[in-house]
């Protein structure tokens, strides 16, 4: 499958690598700050720091104050409006709740007041819904009213729901196309700048042997990076990959081939390490927006869906999410399986008519 050319270089492109301590260090730590960032912000959330302000002396307002401080939502802290308006401006609580004095909702609806800081402003939709869920609650128990019906939600096709877990695959590819650039795109400007790629021009290795031995090389590299994040992801946010590892390591050696063959032909385009920086700024910054990393693309502005659909990190990421959600083989004949041999056939294609030994491609 591969010539005993192709494969001896790839075994000198990694020891390269693995000479490199600092690479390897640094290689090691990227998918593990990633994961840290994820577990940390995938976990429950913190109870609301919540003031509470009651001004009514009633017994319904002592009964419906107990049962907001016993609610878990909310962490509570009783005092007056001063002292608690002045925690809410410095950060000390979050909301400040206050009962007025003609509190009473046995004949009719009270009006309650949320309180918010202007710096708060962006999550007062979320905590207003959350105050009003568990507020509905305690109120249903101050009355004695059981809910009419209790809502469970079921996924017509048994994902996940959480949203970390439609976030991973996205995050994968992502730092996958990012692993891959940065592995070929950047050496091929450093190889050329430091004449190794001029050397290697009078020998017999054509432009294919070279480009498959460095995917080979990287491609063990990006496997472990990957392998580190993913394993963490399992074990510390209790990821589930429903199509099987099998699947997905297939789903993510083809994005390999993909992106660094995308980074070859940018890595031919660019003349220099400050050429090359916003030459991949320009293909992947517009990819991470507009691929459905973070949200679905259905989410997008209709004329933009099309072009969003075809984007190579959009394949790459529609396939990592199909295996990882919704249990997809990874030789299953879809639009997704079908994009990505398209973009393996056309990177490879544009990689090896643009690459260049000794000058930059026009």
């Amino acid at each position: 499958m591969f010539t005993s050319a192709q494969l001896h270089l790839a075994k000198v492109f990694l020891k390269i690598f693995l000479r490199n301590r600092q690479s390897i260090f640094f290689s090691m730590l990227f998918p593990l700050i990633f994961t840290g960032v994820f577990f940390f912000s995938g976990g429950p959330s913190d109870p609301i720091k919540l003031g509470l302000v009651n001004m009514s002396q009633s017994a319904i307002a002592s009964q419906f104050s107990d049962l907001v401080i016993a609610e878990p939502s909310f962490n509570v802290t009783k005092g007056s409006l001063i002292e608690l308006r002045e925690e809410l401006i410095i950060g000390d609580q979050t909301a400040i709740i206050l009962i007025p004095e003609d509190f009473t909702f046995i004949e009719g609806s009270s009006q309650l007041s949320l309180i918010l800081d202007a710096s708060q402003v962006r999550q007062a939709s979320s905590i207003q819904e959350t105050l009003e869920n568990s507020l509905l609650a305690i109120e249903r128990d101050v009355r004695g009213i059981k809910p009419m019906f209790n809502l469970v939600v079921e996924d017509v096709q048994a994902r996940p729901q959480r949203y970390i877990d439609f976030l991973l695959p996205g995050i994968l590819a992502y730092m996958l196309m990012n692993l891959c650039i940065a592995g070929s795109g950047f050496n091929i400007v450093e190889y050329r700048r430091r004449g190794i790629l001029k050397r290697l021009f009078v020998t017999p290795i054509q432009p294919k042997d070279f480009i498959v031995a460095i995917i080979l090389s990287r491609m063990v590299i990006v496997l472990t990076q990957i392998s580190v994040m993913l394993g963490l992801a399992i074990m510390l946010l209790d990821i589930n990959v429903v199509g099987g590892l099998p699947s997905l390591y297939g789903m993510v050696i083809l994005g390999t081939f993909i992106f660094l063959c995308i980074g070859f032909f940018l890595g031919s385009l660019a003349k220099t390490q400050e050429a090359i920086q916003p030459i991949v700024a320009l293909t992947s910054f517009p990819q991470l927006i507009l691929s459905g990393v973070f949200f679905p693309i259905s989410s997008m502005h209709e004329f933009i869906q099309p072009i969003a659909h075809v984007l190579p990190l959009s394949v790459v990421v529609s396939g990592l999410r199909s295996i990882t959600n919704d249990g997809m083989a990874l030789l299953t004949l879809n639009s997704t399986t079908v994009g990505v041999g398209i973009w393996m056939g056309i990177s490879f294609f544009v990689a090896i008519k643009y690459f260049v030994w000794k000058e930059v491609a026009n």
